[in-house]
């Protein structure tokens, strides 16, 4: 066993050790530098997203296209992520899926790719900020002169963001339930019906039926979307159901009988 040992020692030489000491402080360096990137997007700050990007750097999106040079994507940067200082997108990685592949070449590492799922949320001024899309990701960092550059970029399998609903449901006895049902005057929709069934309230518009589950006695909420109905008293009276989405006021729907 001691000469197995001391066999494996010295088929490792001090040369091989210092070479993977060294690869793992690149790989360090390159997660960094990506970290430093998606920081600067998150705050529209493109001249320090562009301290990233090479010259030749080429962008696949499956949904705008393909874009080659440090100079497009600057413009692209400009007019679209950060054209309209009132709309701006927050990127957040979903870290359970990021993975990191070392790039080598005879053991020396020449780049990294960083790849898996991340988040866009909407910040739009004046509204709560809501998670909107979904998509898979996958960058190339090429170290250049002891820097580290975003190379190749693939953004792809956009998509909405999955709902995933948090609120509890309260039971509610059946005489507070049925103080609710009526008719509403809707903007979008024309005319509602709010009906009890049950320990729910049912919405009807269209032909079609969105379950409302109370979370407390004059606000209701669907688990299919990030919706929340809220009933307005007045002198004991339910005068009107008020519509948020994503935390935002939709619409004030008037009671009609």
């Amino acid at each position: 066993m001691k000469n197995y040992i001391f066999t494996l020692f010295i088929l490792i030489s001090p040369f091989q050790i210092l070479s993977a000491q060294n690869n793992e402080a690149l790989i360090k360096e390159a997660i960094k530098s990506d970290s430093l990137f998606w920081t600067a997007y998150n705050k529209c700050n493109v001249s320090e997203m562009m301290r990233f990007i090479p010259n030749d750097v080429e962008f696949y999106h499956d949904k705008g296209g393909i874009t080659k040079g440090a100079s497009n994507l600057e413009i692209t940067f400009q007019r679209n992520l950060c054209g309209n200082k009132d709309f701006r997108l927050r990127r957040e990685a979903i870290d359970k899926t990021v993975q990191t592949f070392p790039m080598k070449k005879d053991d020396k590492l020449y780049g990294l790719i960083i790849s898996g799922d991340h988040y866009f949320y909407i910040n739009e001024t004046g509204k709560k900020e809501f998670r909107d899309g979904l998509a898979k990701f996958t960058d190339l960092w090429i170290l250049e002169n002891g820097a580290w550059k975003m190379s190749r970029v693939l953004s792809y399998n956009h998509g909405p963001a999955p709902y995933l609903n948090e609120r509890k449901e309260v039971k509610l006895s059946s005489e507070i339930l049925k103080i609710y049902n009526g008719k509403y005057n809707s903007a979008k929709n024309g005319v509602i019906s709010i009906e009890t069934q049950n320990s729910v309230l049912n919405l009807v518009a269209g032909g079609k039926t969105l379950v409302l589950y109370p979370e407390i006695p004059n606000k209701f909420f669907a688990k299919e979307r990030d919706l929340i109905f809220e009933f307005i008293k007045e002198k004991n009276k339910v005068i009107k159901m008020n519509v948020y989405e994503n935390g935002n006021l939709l619409e004030e729907d008037k009671k009609i009988e």
